[in-house]
């Protein structure tokens, strides 16, 4: 099935499941949202992002996914490790909520055929969120970059922190680039998505995102550089660029990284550090240690773990983290062993980007923007539908009179 058979209501599922990743936890907004308004929002997107894949799919058509087979895997071990409610009725809630999303992206894979339909879905959608945050920025610069948070970007009409502004911008900036590189799109709607998220990128002092967005791109661009003129001369050029940055604005660039942060603050990760030694020494029983506590908020001691490792670990055990690693390690072999190809390329950005995330932010164990990113990559990697030959119609044969026959052989 080609992505021009692709229901539009399809598109109007992926971007329901964009809002229910957007998450409820964030700055203060210029209209005060209670907090049950906004989960009751991102879940109700949630819910009907599979009532409407379930209508669109009602013969249950589904594709073989190693990707989806290994998120259901992760879903059942949540259960299992939550069922003894160490973590609350909250870690059943999640599971419910895992559920749907793993189902939906089940009932979407009927139109993984490899093609850049979701990516065009996917820049859209975060587009348009990204869109939010710019016009939040205009209308109160005050709350859009609080002294809360340093002056660093936030969602000042819908709860969104400087981590997840800067996350969007990274993913859709390299995705268009890659675009343009594969002469998918123009250059004019180009620049009006790159040039203003990679404003509000900068504003987020994001250092994860920039460094994604960077490292992501350079593997997936040399992917494309054996069989791509356009990439040959993007990479030179943006190695050029790299180079006069590095060396004219070396000391603008280290204060924005740093973001006026000490030394030694900068060298425990804001404090990341000492919550991952603390999460590591904890105590655990060895079925805690297989299993875990059961999914939760992906904190630890009232901290955030922010490292999508040891929330895994923390909350669905090393059974969990083998399941997750095994999900980055079949989506990365299966690119490599793609030839070079556009879709190569976006997949490899996105796998890549995800996995230099992971040690920073946490999501890779649960319903989030990172394992849609994910899906995203497997759908580009699918192998597109083999369309069914039709059916030769019979011929019928022709009756030949016994004296035709006689005189044939004769």
């Amino acid at each position: 099935m080609g992505a021009d058979h692709t229901p539009k209501i399809v598109g109007t599922v992926w971007g329901l499941l964009v809002l229910n990743t957007l998450g409820s936890a964030g700055a203060k907004t210029i209209i005060p949202l209670p907090r049950s308004l906004i989960q009751m929002v991102t879940m109700g997107a949630l819910v009907a992002a599979f009532a409407l894949a379930l209508a669109v799919n009602l013969r249950l058509r589904i594709r073989a996914s190693s990707f989806v087979f290994l998120l259901t895997l992760l879903l059942v071990e949540s259960v299992i490790s939550s069922a003894n409610l160490e973590s609350g009725f909250g870690a059943l809630f999640r599971c419910f909520r895992l559920a749907l999303f793993v189902g939906t992206l089940w009932l979407l894979s009927r139109w993984w055929n490899g093609g850049l339909t979701f990516v065009r879905y996917h820049i859209r959608m975060y587009f348009a969120v990204l869109g939010s945050v710019a016009t939040g920025l205009v209308v109160s610069p005050g709350a859009a970059l609080p002294d809360l948070y340093g002056g660093r970007l936030v969602g000042a009409l819908w709860p969104l922190t400087p981590p997840q502004i800067g996350q969007y911008a990274a993913v859709i900036i390299g995705l268009t680039v890659l675009l343009v590189l594969g002469r998918r799109t123009d250059r004019a709607s180009a620049v009006v998505v790159i040039v203003p998220s990679f404003v509000l990128l900068a504003l987020t002092h994001t250092r994860t995102a920039t460094l994604g967005l960077f490292i992501g791109l350079a593997l997936a661009i040399g992917s494309l550089i054996l069989t791509s003129a356009a990439a040959r001369r993007f990479f030179t050029w943006a190695v050029l660029c790299a180079v006069v940055a590095a060396v004219g604005f070396a000391s603008a660039l280290q204060a924005w990284f740093l973001r006026g942060q000490s030394k030694e603050n900068f060298s425990n990760l804001t404090g990341r550090a000492k919550v991952w030694d603390a999460l590591l020494a904890a105590p655990r029983s060895t079925s805690e240690q297989l299993f875990g506590v059961g999914l939760g908020d992906k904190s630890f001691g009232g901290l955030p773990i922010d490292n999508s490792w040891l929330a895994v670990y923390n909350e669905q055990g090393l059974i969990g983290v083998t399941l997750v690693a095994a999900v980055i390690i079949v989506l990365g072999g299966v690119a490599l062993l793609r030839p070079p190809s556009l879709q190569r390329a976006c997949a490899i950005f996105l796998i890549s980007y995800c996995a230099i995330a992971s040690y920073t932010e946490a999501g890779l164990g649960d319903a989030s923007p990172y394992l849609l990113h994910l899906a995203l990559a497997a759908s580009l990697l699918a192998a597109p539908a083999q369309a069914a030959p039709l059916p030769t119609p019979e011929v019928p044969r022709r009756h030949i009179p016994r004296w035709a026959q006689r005189s044939e052989v004769t």
